[in-house]
């Protein structure tokens, strides 16, 4: 019985070291002012406070008003459009294709949808650059190069009635650095960038 007791009385402690304590410890000091906000999910507002998206997933945009960003081979949701009772487009569910290098789909369809993506550009008169045809590993990628981005000011300029070097500075701004400095390549965060050309003086 003693035997018992105590295995009793250690599992009780385990769980609440566990369970309890550990898990709302972690909760508590992931809210601390200076990581709470990753640990929410790193959500961007637009200036009226409403909440627009994450700085860590992409978003699709298309119109020549707008930096386009990389293409997703899910389009940043699994949810269907005609079937979405759950709201899941509302929140941004996102995911992969997971098609292996080996599975002979991956290639046929980056053949497929490189083609027109380059087509598309070529007639936007942007320079086709690898993030801008091809999808990132994850499909979630909410950054392209900053050479990616800087091929599509012409367009965004002329759209919107601004100077280029403008824009040029608006890239610079948005373009995150390599982690630590060495790890990784620079990137523009496209719905930052975005956010910050609506901005300016609109036309």
């Amino acid at each position: 019985m003693n035997e018992i007791i105590k295995a009793i009385r250690a599992t009780l402690v385990l769980w609440l070291l566990v369970a309890v304590i550990y898990p709302f410890s972690m909760i508590a000091i992931a809210q601390l002012p200076f990581l709470s906000n990753q640990a929410n999910g790193s959500l961007i507002r637009n200036p009226q406070g409403q909440i627009v998206g994450s700085a860590l997933i992409g978003q699709p945009f298309t119109s020549d008003r707008y930096f386009n960003s990389r293409s997703s081979t899910i389009n940043y949701s699994t949810a269907d459009p005609k079937k979405d009772d759950a709201g899941i487009l509302k929140t941004g569910v996102s995911g992969a294709s997971n098609l292996a290098p080996s599975n002979p789909d991956l290639l046929k369809r980056i053949s497929s949808n490189s083609d027109s993506a380059i087509n598309q550009l070529k007639q936007a008169g942007i320079t086709p650059t690898a993030d801008l045809v091809y999808t990132s590993g994850s499909g979630l990628d909410p950054h392209i190069t900053p050479e990616s981005a800087k091929s599509q000011i012409a367009r965004v300029a002329k759209t919107r009635n601004l100077s280029p070097s403008q824009l040029e500075s608006l890239i610079q701004k948005n373009t995150d650095g390599r982690f630590l400095g060495i790890f990784g390549e620079d990137g523009v965060n496209v719905l930052k960038l975005n956010l910050e050309l609506d901005s300016l003086v609109k036309t």
